[in-house]
This record gives C-alpha cells, sequence and structure tokens, in this order.
C-alpha cells in the first residue's frame, strides 16, 4: 500500500536516478550512446527506477505536483520493461537531453 511518509523516499529516488544519468551520459554524444550497450543499460535501468518510484506515489502527491507529467514518467518505464525490444534511442537521448533537469529542479525541495 501506499503511504504519504514514504513519498518523500520514492521522490529520493527519482532524483537519486536522474543524477546517475545524467552522471552517466555527461559529455558523450548520441553516436557514443548507441555504441556502448552497457552505457545505455545503465541509463535504461535507471530510467526504469524513476517510473516505478513514480507509480509508488501516493495520488495525493501526484495530484499535489500537477506540472509533472506523472503518466508520460510511468508509461516510460512500462514501455522500457514491456516493449524493451522496440526502444528508439533517439527518444531516449532526447528525454535526457530535455526532460531531466526541469524534473529535477521541479521536484528537488518539494514536501
Amino acid at each position: 500500500m501506499r503511504s504519504p511518509e514514504q513519498d518523500k523516499e520514492r521522490v529520493k529516488h527519482i532524483l537519486e536516478a536522474i543524477e546517475n544519468i545524467l552522471n552517466f551520459t555527461d559529455g558523450h554524444t548520441y553516436e557514443e550512446f548507441m555504441s556502448n550497450v552497457m552505457l545505455r543499460h545503465a541509463v535504461f535501468h535507471n530510467f526504469v527506477i524513476i517510473g516505478e518510484a513514480a507509480n509508488l506515489l501516493t495520488q495525493e502527491y501526484r495530484e499535489a505536483n500537477l506540472s509533472v507529467n506523472w503518466g508520460e514518467i510511468i508509461g516510460m518505464r512500462n514501455f522500457l520493461v514491456h516493449g524493451y525490444y522496440t526502444v528508439q534511442n533517439h527518444i531516449i537521448w532526447q528525454t535526457i537531453n530535455e526532460d531531466l533537469v526541469p524534473l529535477k529542479e521541479e521536484l528537488t525541495n518539494k514536501p
């Protein structure tokens, strides 16, 4: 069962996974990302953590933070887990470069 007391810990997990992805990909090009299977798998794993932690947040927390597109975050996790064989890597790379820093900023210092 989801509890509000655990929301803070789940957000911490999301922020740690974001930081991992940003650190793993820092200084790398898309071509390097594509040629490094270990890097891609590490990134995918951390996106799964982000989505799973988001899914475990209480509905109240998500409703109090409607500026975050929780459905897309959880949907990406589901896609990586269940549709792994059709992942479009350019979308993952785009998400890294366009969406993670704003998400990190949005979740940092949230109640």
